[in-house]
C-alpha cells in the first residue's frame, strides 16, 4: 500500500489559517479531498495522512470529519496546546476520536527554540505516549539539538521530523543541518519525512539540488525510518505533486523492493499505527 504521509486540506472560510494570506496566490483557495483524490489516482497513491495547518482544535475536528467521510484518509495529525495545564486531558479526549494518529505543535513559529523541553509539556506528552500518538516535529535546523534531547527524554514517544527539518537548500545550508539531523537520528524513536524539500530549494530547483539532502537523510535514518510525503498543496509553490513524486521514485530506483515499499507506505502504516 502506497501512503502519502504528509498532506493538508483547508477551507478559507474557517478562518484560522493565520499564515495563509492572499500573497500566497497558489495556495490561497480551498483545497479539498475531491481535488487530491484525483491527483492520487493519477499517481497511484492509495491513502494519505492529513496534517494540521492551523493551531486550533477546531481544525483538528475538521480534519477528523474529513477522515470519517473518506476512508483513504488513513490518519490525522492534529493540534492541541501541549503546554496547557489540561493538555493531558485534551490529548486523551482527542485520542478517543477514530483517525487521530498524532499531534503536531507548530514549533517553527514558537519564539522559544527550546520550547519542547519545557516542564509544562510533560502531562501532554505522557498522554500521547499512553495513547500511542506520534509527535510530528515541525522544526528548523536550529531546533535539532533540542529535538535530540527531547527524544532521549521521552524514549516511548515516536517522533517524526517533518520535511527533513527544512534545510535552506536554496541558500546552500548543509553542514549545520546535517550535524543536527544526525544527532536526532541517533535516537531510534526518531523518524524522518522525505517531504517539503522542493519548497526549501526554490522555484528553480533541480533533482541534483535535492539529492545530497535526500541521500544524507537515507544514510543516517536508513530506509526503515524514512517516510514519503508530498506536502500537498504547499508543494505547488515550487513544483507539482507528480514532479516531486517522480524525484522520490528516481531517488529510490536503486533500492530493493522491500525498501521502496517501506519508504512509500509501509513505514507510515507502522509508525502511525494505521
Amino acid at each position: 500500500m502506497k501512503i502519502d504521509s504528509h498532506q493538508h486540506f483547508w477551507k478559507l472560510e474557517r478562518g484560522d489559517y493565520r499564515w495563509l494570506t492572499p500573497d500566497l496566490e497558489v495556495l490561497y483557495r480551498d483545497h479539498s479531498p475531491g481535488e487530491l483524490r484525483n491527483i492520487l489516482d493519477r499517481a497511484g497513491i492509495d491513502g494519505t495522512i492529513a496534517v494540521q495547518a492551523a493551531d486550533s482544535e477546531a481544525e483538528t475536528e475538521y480534519l477528523l470529519s474529513l477522515s470519517d467521510a473518506h476512508d483513504w484518509i488513513r490518519g490525522v495529525v492534529g493540534w492541541t496546546d501541549l503546554a496547557a495545564p489540561d493538555a493531558g486531558d485534551a490529548v486523551a479526549r482527542l485520542a478517543r476520536r477514530r483517525g487521530l494518529a498524532g499531534i503536531r505543535p507548530m514549533i517553527q513559529d514558537i519564539a522559544d527554540d527550546a520550547w519542547m523541553l519545557g516542564g509544562s509539556l510533560g502531562g501532554g506528552i505522557e498522554a500521547m505516549i499512553g495513547a500511542g500518538l506520534v509527535f510530528d516535529a515541525l522544526v528548523f535546523p536550529r531546533h535539532l539539538g533540542y529535538l535530540r534531547e527531547f527524544a532521549v527524554r521521552y524514549p516511548g514517544l515516536r517522533v517524526v521530523v517533518d520535511h527533513c527539518a527544512k534545510p535552506r537548500i536554496g541558500g546552500g545550508e548543509f553542514e549545520s543541518w546535517s550535524a543536527g539531523l544526525a544527532a536526532a537520528a541517533r535516537s531510534e524513536n526518531v523518524f524522518c519525512k522525505l517531504s517539503g524539500l522542493v519548497t526549501e530549494a526554490g522555484a528553480n530547483w533541480t533533482a541534483e539540488d535535492l539529492r545530497p539532502y535526500m541521500s544524507y537523510a537515507r544514510d543516517i535514518f536508513g530506509f526503515e525510518r524514512l517516510l514519503f510525503g508530498s506536502d500537498w498543496p504547499v508543494v505547488n509553490l515550487a513544483s507539482s505533486y507528480g514532479d516531486w513524486l517522480g524525484v522520490a521514485r528516481d531517488f529510490l530506483c536503486d533500492a530493493s523492493e522491500a525498501e521502496v515499499s517501506a519508504v512509500m507506505g509501509g513505514n507510515a502504516l507502522e509508525v502511525y499505527g494505521l
